[in-house]
């Protein structure tokens, strides 16, 4: 793709989706950043555009507002700890569909960049979250021609920024040792963030994009 980056990007009240807005915004190949939140996120920037959207399993209000973007960067997620099956599938598969959806009429040819997890079943046995994971992402990449699922593991975050999880503090320093024993499960958040671009530039020859294709597609190979 020769043409400028124009991104959709949610999530970014999350550390993930902060992460890549942020980084989005620092690159010079992307001109346009389209964020959509349940509320207000205070962020400003000459490249930003913010949606405040309550019901994202609705986007019939703003469906007009989402057409010309190229790419969109998938970042909303929740845990599946603390909370049951019925609300972690209709989080993660419903919700993430409904909304893929609304883009691909939009945005036929766009790049869809689906953030996953490492561990993902694509096989989708089971009723846990590997399985719910596994079954999003075989639908999003039949949804899309250029729907990608990203597998990060530990993801290091970006130091400054203000939605990084509170437990980071106590466990960044895991992050030099399993990078140094086990590289392909410990990925930066500007790693994560460079690789989704790459693939948007440039194609990818893999529609599950694992951790050391994260690695590798930040360097630019």
């Amino acid at each position: 793709m020769n043409a400028p980056i124009k991104a959709i990007i949610t999530g970014t009240t999350g550390m993930v989706g902060e992460g890549v807005m942020h980084q989005c915004l620092q690159n010079d190949d992307v001109t346009e950043v389209l964020i959509i939140n349940r509320k207000a996120s205070g962020y400003s920037h000459p490249k930003l555009k913010e949606i405040v959207h309550t019901n994202f399993f609705d986007l019939s209000a703003i469906e007009g507002q989402l057409a010309g973007y190229n790419a969109c960067y998938f970042c909303l997620g929740i845990s599946s700890v603390g909370i049951s099956k019925e609300d972690y599938y209709k989080t993660t598969y419903n919700l993430t569909l409904s909304f893929a959806q609304t883009l691909v009429k939009q945005n036929p040819d766009m790049v869809f960049c689906y953030i996953s997890g490492a561990g993902t079943d694509s096989k989708e046995k089971g009723t846990g979250w590997a399985a719910v994971k596994g079954k999003t992402e075989n639908e999003i990449i039949k949804l899309f021609k250029n729907g990608f699922a990203f597998r990060p593991g530990f993801i290091k975050p970006i130091k400054g920024l203000t939605k990084t999880h509170s437990f980071y503090r106590y466990i960044n320093w895991i992050y030099p040792i399993g990078r140094a024993l086990y590289p392909a499960g410990f990925t930066t958040l500007q790693e994560l963030a460079a690789a989704m671009m790459q693939v948007t530039i440039n194609g990818y020859n893999k529609k599950i994009v694992e951790g050391k294709d994260i690695i590798a597609l930040a360097k630019g190979v």
